[in-house]
């Protein structure tokens, strides 16, 4: 049973970083309590030195909440269920996070109750759109207070000077900007790296920008092999054959993946993508385990996948992609299209065999008992049943509306253009 819900107490989602940080003390000396609410997926961070700030700064309680497993058994898994790519390219590192952080940030706010719930994201980001979607779809009657859309807030803080100088007229501790000028957002699946210097598409980042692959041309001169084991479209296996190391549980499964592609240098992706808001943005990723689990699903449906309902599913892929991109996480069309994935990856069994080389994936075999590959009816040395004599008619009727166009085009040419 949710608290009643108290109009003077907010739950911030933070981070220990400097937005978030001044929007934490901008939004006491408004006059609320803020509980500060830390999520755990996979970022590289102090724990308890962000909580110890948040304190310092002023928070009433911080909550650390542990949501790794969670994030790669209910979001990450599924999705790469779907082998959804934002534009082709993107694995979404950021956006399958937002509707986790969202959801148990709700979840604290109706604990405690809370009337509010805050973020630090930017009215030009995606980011905004993926929170507050969530919070509305989670619960219709929660206020949302974020700054960056306040009136009050944007005349106080023009810029990062503003927010520096209220920072030190404050006391509050923030970190050095000048070895690192572009904002990141770190958690399991990937590390993104944009703004700042990176703003220019066509300036070449540094190598010190990257910190979760090392360059390709680093990586080990000599290449791993490994095998996923699937079971209906979720990895379920991982085994390194040069070392007999096997994985099996979800958390540590994917945190292999990562490990391993992190030492081979894969996963890196530089490009310009489209904001749901609008705006073109140029993002730096690298995702070492997503890169490697997409293509070893990609290949087991390959082989298990009947072709017709690959054709739909790779339809659907594209539009579920764009719902994670732009935060509709929790809406009905998203429920639609997961049950479809699901009943897709019904008999997505078997296991794939991967070379892993500087900076590349390569599939090198896969077997799976729920196998539609037949050896005599591919074979061009077995008959196998196929008599091949049908292929004659095949072909005709296939040929029927080729050759009725082709005799339009020469009956227009023929009449000088027209028809």
């Amino acid at each position: 049973m949710c608290a009643k819900k108290d109009e003077k107490k907010v739950v911030l989602a933070y981070s220990g970083g400097l937005d978030t940080s001044i929007i934490l003390k901008w939004i006491i000396e408004q006059g609320y309590e803020v509980i500060a609410y830390v999520a755990d997926v996979g970022q590289d961070d102090d724990f308890g030195a962000v909580e110890q700030k948040a304190l310092k700064i002023g928070a009433s309680k911080v909550f650390i909440e542990d949501l790794k497993s969670e994030f790669v058994t209910d979001y990450i898994f599924p999705m790469f269920k779907a082998n959804a790519l934002y534009e082709g390219r993107y694995l979404l590192g950021t956006a399958i996070a937002r509707p986790l952080i969202a959801k148990r940030q709700i979840e604290i706010a109706q604990q405690e109750g809370a009337a509010y719930v805050a973020h630090g994201a930017t009215g030009k980001g995606n980011d905004q759109v993926r929170f507050e979607l969530s919070y509305y779809a989670l619960d219709p009657n929660i206020k949302v207070i974020a700054p960056w859309k306040t009136q009050s807030f944007l005349d106080e803080f023009k810029g990062r000077t503003d927010l520096i100088r209220y920072a030190e007229k404050h006391h509050i501790e923030i970190k050095s900007t000048i070895d690192k000028p572009y904002s990141e957002d770190d958690n399991l699946l990937h590390i993104s790296h944009e703004a700042g210097i990176l703003e220019a598409p066509e300036y070449t980042a540094p190598e010190e920008v990257y910190t979760k692959s090392v360059a390709p041309e680093d990586a080990p001169d000599t290449p791993v092999h490994i095998s996923i084991t699937f079971k209906d479209g979720v990895p379920v296996r991982v085994k390194n054959g040069h070392s007999g190391q096997v994985v099996e549980t979800p958390l540590e499964l994917f945190s292999y993946l990562n490990e391993l592609g992190k030492a081979h240098g894969i996963g890196r992706t530089d490009l310009v993508e489209n904001r749901f808001v609008g705006i073109k943005s140029r993002g730096i990723y690298e995702t070492p385990g997503g890169t490697i689990l997409y293509a070893a699903h990609q290949d087991i449906e390959g082989i298990a996948m009947d072709r017709e309902v690959m054709r739909l599913r790779d339809m659907l892929s594209a539009k579920l992609a764009e719902l994670i991109y732009n935060g509709f996480w929790f809406s009905p069309e998203m429920d639609f299209l997961m049950s479809a994935i699901d009943k897709s990856q019904e008999l997505i069994d078997g296991t794939v065999h991967l070379k892993l080389y500087k900076g590349g994936v390569y599939v090198l075999s896969r077997q799976s008992p729920s196998s539609l590959y037949n050896k005599e009816l591919s074979s061009m040395d077995v008959e196998g049943g196929f008599d091949q004599k049908d292929a004659h008619g095949f072909i005709r009727i296939n040929a029927i509306r080729l050759m009725a166009h082709h005799e339009i085009l020469k009956k227009r040419l023929a009449n000088g253009g027209a028809v």
